[in-house]
């Protein structure tokens, strides 16, 4: 069950019919996803009554799938991200090749990426984030906010040399204290700073980076809307407290 908002939700034929439509003209990957494994596939044909998709490159993929149950599948477009699940799914022939069918599902999950709710990381305690440059210099960073879709961060001293807009970095470590570690890749989107006025009424830059997650499977996902969540009733809590 996603802890999507439930006005992303469609619920009728035409809508899902049109989103799946969508997927398959502009032959969005999609990542299927079950207990035991998982693999890509994309939309070959879609019609009121059936879903057709292509095959998975590896035959024991396929093989599994067939005896799976609760299946997820997501895609990711310029725009939005999709979910949805089927039950199961069948072998077919389509075009003379190997293919799956299934019926439309009843509902789909569209989330638009400026939907993609950002809560601001708390002042303590701290989330560090830990990973390494191209050069193998550690590199740690504090966690400024996070969202499904990514996270912004700062950076306590100046930025190191060479880093840039566009670059990736693997098994970023971020600590979230109580809820555990967890490891992204990861792009930096932006470089830019961050002002604030303190107490003694001097402005003070802090360098902040914005990186978009790459590659994020349906679990972890889940457990990051999670945490969202509860950091954003903490935050209300604590706003209510000071009212």
């Amino acid at each position: 069950m996603s802890n999507y908002n439930e006005q992303f939700l469609k619920q009728t034929p035409l809508a899902v019919l049109g989103v799946l439509r969508d997927l398959h003209g502009n032959q969005v990957p999609i990542r299927l996803s079950w207990s035991a494994g998982q693999f890509i596939t994309k939309i070959l044909d879609v019609s009121q009554g059936q879903l057709v998709m292509d095959f998975g490159s590896q035959a024991q993929d396929n093989l599994a799938v067939q005896k799976a149950e609760n299946i997820l599948f997501t895609a990711e477009t310029q725009g939005a991200k999709v979910e949805f699940t089927l039950p199961n799914l069948q072998p077919m022939q389509y075009l003379n090749l190997p293919a799956f069918s299934s019926p439309l599902p009843p509902t789909l999950w569209f989330v638009q990426r400026r939907e993609y709710f950002r809560i601001t990381a708390p002042m303590h305690p701290f989330y560090f984030c830990h990973t390494k440059l191209p050069d193998g210099t550690l590199f740690d960073f504090r966690l400024c906010d996070l969202s499904l879709g990514g996270m912004g961060a700062l950076v306590e001293g100046p930025l190191p040399e060479g880093l840039e807009a566009g670059m990736r970095f693997s098994k970023v470590e971020i600590d979230l204290v109580e809820w555990g570690k967890f490891y992204f890749d990861m792009q930096l989107v932006t470089l830019s700073e961050r002002t604030v006025v303190d107490s003694k009424n001097q402005t003070i830059s802090t360098p902040r980076m914005s990186f978009r997650f790459l590659n994020v499977n349906p679990a972890v996902e889940r457990e990051l809307q999670r945490i969202i969540f509860s950091l954003e009733r903490s935050a209300r809590a604590k706003a209510d407290r000071v009212r």
